[in-house]
């Protein structure tokens, strides 16, 4: 008969551990609580949150592993957001809020042909809305200068030894000027001797608006000078002295002038455009002098 072999043992059977619940005893009392109303039917069981009808429940996308984070984008207004730039446009202004299109140009002449009477460009310079100079140079005439002018013009015989010829030194001008709303005083002068008709859309004559007239004491028919009216409205003195003018000095007294009647000048012209045919008889003496005829109309205010 085999023999039979029990394994007996009378240890004492371990009793299983509790797992003891996350949460403070409070928590742990109210997990509970809530468990023995869920068994007696006196509480529901909580349920996941139902997607609304026609809508499929939204899965969360897996981030893939390795994949670098990209940097957050602006989303405020002017900045280029994630689905492309914003439609706000950035003003047409230079840092200070100048206007980016306009100048302000003065030239000198010298006199050619018989007797010197016929004006030929010798210096041409122009400056930007803050008085930057964006172009000054001596300029060669194709003709022989008979007289130089020089109380006035301020050239001289060395000043054309090296200079521009005229031909290319229009080409740099008329490069400058294109597109752009050019101030000047009596500049129909230094258009003709440029050779050139600007748009008169975009030119501001500061020698035919009565109101800067007005505004120096003057009468409002009459083509005051530069030199008179930058000393009433600017209390600057230029063109004083025996050596001639400075093309510079009167392109920036020219900005300036504009600047004083801007606003109203502005306001007035686009409520009334001028036509682009200049009147005849209108044209001022050379220089800026007090030559009556038709001046642009303007009512203050």
């Amino acid at each position: 008969m085999a023999d039979l072999l029990l394994n007996v043992s009378f240890a004492a059977p371990a009793r299983p551990r509790r797992t003891r619940e996350a949460g403070n005893a409070k928590h742990r009392r109210f997990v509970r609580r809530r468990r023995a109303l869920e068994q007696r039917g006196a509480l529901r069981q909580k349920q996941p949150p139902v997607a609304p009808p026609g809508r499929k429940p939204r899965r969360a996308r897996r981030k893939r592993v390795g994949a670098a984070e990209s940097p957050e984008e602006p989303t405020g207004p002017g900045s280029a957001g994630p689905r492309g730039p914003s439609r706000a446009k950035a003003a047409t202004k230079r840092p200070g809020g100048a206007p980016a299109k306009l100048v302000a140009i003065d030239c000198e002449m010298v006199g050619t042909g018989p007797g010197g009477r016929t004006s030929a460009l010798a210096r041409c310079s122009i400056v930007g809305y803050g008085g930057d100079v964006v172009y000054d140079r001596y300029v060669r005439p194709a003709e022989p200068v008979v007289d130089y002018r020089t109380r006035w013009s301020g050239i001289r015989r060395h000043h054309l030894v090296n200079a521009v010829p005229f031909g290319q030194a229009q080409r740099e001008i008329l490069r400058i000027l294109a597109g752009k709303i050019v101030v000047g005083h009596a500049v129909f002068n230094d258009f003709k001797a440029l050779k050139y008709f600007h748009p008169k859309a975009l030119t501001r004559d500061t020698s035919r608006i009565p109101l800067l007239n007005r505004k120096g004491g003057f009468p409002e028919n009459v083509a005051v000078s530069l030199k008179r009216l930058a000393k009433e409205l600017l209390h600057k003195d230029i063109q004083v002295g025996k050596s001639g003018h400075s093309s510079v000095e009167d392109a920036r007294a020219t900005m300036e002038l504009y600047k004083v009647v801007e606003a109203e000048w502005e306001q007035h012209l686009k409520l009334n455009p001028e036509p682009e045919l200049q009147p005849r008889g209108s044209e001022p003496a050379e220089g800026g002098g007090e030559n009556r005829g038709p001046l642009l109309s303007l009512r203050e205010g």
